[in-house]
């Protein structure tokens, strides 16, 4: 709403190219994640798909994850984004969960594309993962390749306009108001058509693997 081979959306980000978010410690995070569980490398390798080599290097912040390498995590570990980007808390499943965000103070995390502002982030495992987009893209070209991710996704338009450029689609132009649900392992981009940055509300479920 971004391993040298996996924020966000089109894939300059998940070509390796750009960091998918701001620094953020995120490799510590990640070696506290893995510790609580009692995994090694090599069981996080295996959860994830990611070589023991990349893991290392991204738990001592050698190189910065990006969208597909942070998408492989939250799938092969069972987490969602917050969580990754925040120390792990102990968390129980209990009924009538709820988790207010006010405006603004959601968790800001700009790529080269587009600034996420992710909502929620207090509830942990979640189905659902919702977030704000700020679209900076201004052109297909800004991204190096297709964005994907498990699980779909519904998305709403809340100012400006956006083209929505899909793999299997022609591109889509999106005005205020107007919403999709899409599969997000196909491949997908947003790209600003406004002459301000379009605002997008977009609402994904974690996949099958979730």
């Amino acid at each position: 709403m971004p391993d040298t081979t996996d924020q966000d959306a089109a894939l300059r980000i998940a070509s390796g190219r750009k960091p998918f978010v701001e620094p953020l410690r995120l490799g510590e995070r990640l070696r506290e994640i893995r510790l609580s569980n009692q995994w090694t490398l090599e069981d996080v390798s295996q959860r994830t798909g990611l070589a023991r080599s990349t893991l290392s290097k991204i738990e001592n912040d050698q190189i910065s994850p990006t969208f597909t390498a942070v998408q492989k995590l939250i799938g092969g570990l069972d987490i969602d984004l917050p969580q990754l980007l925040s120390p792990p808390r102990q968390q129980t499943r209990t009924m009538g969960r709820r988790d207010l965000t006010r405006r603004g103070q959601g968790d800001l995390h700009p790529t080269p594309t587009y600034e996420h502002e992710l909502l929620s982030c207090e509830l942990a495992q979640k189905r659902m993962i919702p977030f704000k987009t700020i679209v900076r893209a201004r052109a297909f070209e800004d991204f190096s390749e297709w964005v994907r991710h498990d699980g779909e996704e519904f998305l709403m338009v809340l100012e400006g306009e956006i083209l929505l450029y899909s793999e299997f689609y022609e591109p889509l132009r999106l005005e205020r108001g107007d919403s999709i649900y899409f599969d997000s392992a196909m491949g997908h981009a947003l790209v600003s058509t406004s002459e301000q940055d379009a605002v997008v509300l977009s609402v994904c479920t974690r996949g099958e693997a979730a």
